[in-house]
């Protein structure tokens, strides 16, 4: 079975000519959104439909779409808030230490003396650079958040399910 990865969802329509506002959930819009590239609608409660990019702009924070046969708002209104996939296997190939957010989500980080701080469960990309979220495993910890940069995350280890970080003096709230 095709294993499925989340690259955007369908917020609203733009304009009258069949123009959708999608919130990007990937960092290669210009590669995912490209004409004549393949992208799989998810709905609730409706099998998923194969739709053909035939155009991509960006406006404000929204990745604008059209689709190939769909010439105008009647065609795509019935695509809100469904969500947009690609299948895995067009994932692609990322140069050292990059890493795909499937890949990261779910990971267990552990510090410099190999103790575990807990899960990572998101990953917000604010500016500069992406800031990871680790859910503690204690009950009634905060959230810890942490910058992926060199001098933090020291290692990745998407095999073992694993990484590796030096947290700098501050950065965790030791009374949260």
């Amino acid at each position: 079975m095709t294993e499925f990865l989340n690259v955007g969802k369908i917020v609203n329509t733009q304009g009258i000519k069949g123009e959708v506002r999608v919130i990007s959930k990937t960092d290669f819009s210009e590669e995912r959104y490209k004409k004549g590239k393949e992208l799989f609608l998810f709905q609730e409660d409706k099998k998923p439909i194969t739709l053909t990019i035939k155009s991509h702009r960006k406006h404000k924070n929204f990745d604008i779409l059209s689709f190939e046969g769909h010439p105008n708002i009647n065609d795509v209104e019935k695509y809100r808030d469904g969500i947009l996939k690609i299948s895995k296997e067009d994932v692609g190939k990322l140069e050292e230490n990059a890493f795909y957010y499937h890949e990261i989500i779910g990971l267990e980080v552990f510090d410099e003396e190999n103790k575990s701080l807990g899960t990572i469960k998101e990953i917000l990309s604010p500016g500069a650079n992406d800031v990871w979220v680790i859910g503690q495993n204690q009950k009634g910890k905060k959230d810890i958040l942490i910058p992926y940069i060199e001098s933090v995350v020291k290692s990745v280890d998407i095999e073992n399910k694993k990484v590796t970080v030096e947290i700098p003096e501050g950065l965790i709230d030791d009374e949260n």
